[in-house]
């Protein structure tokens, strides 16, 4: 690699990855660009890393502004997800994203900047920049976590039935699961608990309700998938 004699920093930006899920799909908070690169183009809503703020402050700011959403109030969950410094990603010089993800459940736009819309993961429109990659690389992120720790609290309510946390996996996986097997591997960790009240609607069987027993997101004690 050739060193140049002058230094020229790259520009630091920030991204969020948003998820929910929406009709048994997992959906990403989308915003359309106003302005080029990528004009009228869908991407997550990012923007620029201010000198004197942190990056998960600039995120914080930028994700309220364009796309209306407060992530410490709408979202059950962020984390910093990776940094993506491939030179080539920015058509505007060399950007360095340092990316958040999150997870809720019934997440509005309040008064965004631009133009907002949750899409199916898999069924993306035209995405700018490299983040298309990056929603794969946040659902991949999800999909592990699913498999040790209890991140399916962050996409339900406090109480729910198993077919709702059922559901959930098989959003996050975009795959079907055993009922049987998923209900007797369920009960046999020491995640949730059956909270003595059910659920009726219409015709069907009342369904026992579930709560989760720690809504902090952390490692379960068995592999679940």
């Amino acid at each position: 690699m050739k060193i140049s004699k002058q230094y020229v920093p790259p520009t630091l930006t920030v991204d969020m990855v948003i998820f929910q899920i929406i009709d048994g799909h997992l959906q990403v908070l989308l915003t359309q660009r106003a302005r080029p690169p990528f004009k009228d183009v869908w991407a997550l809503p990012g923007g620029y890393s201010g000198v004197g703020y942190t990056t998960l402050e600039s995120t914080t700011a930028v994700v309220k502004r364009k796309a209306g959403v407060d992530i410490n109030q709408q979202l059950a969950h962020v984390e910093q997800l990776h940094t993506f410094d491939t030179v080539a990603r920015d058509p505007r010089g060399h950007a360095v994203a340092v990316v958040y993800s999150g997870y809720g459940q019934d997440i509005k736009p309040v008064n965004p900047l631009q133009k907002t819309k949750f899409f199916d993961v898999d069924g993306l429109p035209e995405i700018a920049f490299d983040h298309k990659d990056i929603i794969n690389h946040a659902r991949d992120r999800l999909r592990t976590r699913l498999a040790y720790t209890n991140v399916t609290a962050a996409f339900l309510p406090s109480r729910f039935t198993l077919t709702d946390l059922q559901t959930v996996y098989e959003a996050i996986l975009s795959r079907k699961l055993d009922r049987r097997n998923f209900r007797r591997h369920i009960t046999s960790l020491d995640m949730v608990h059956d909270t003595g009240h059910v659920k009726t609607s219409g015709a069907h069987r009342p369904a026992k309700l579930y709560a989760y027993n720690s809504l902090s997101i952390g490692v379960i004690k068995s592999r679940l998938l």
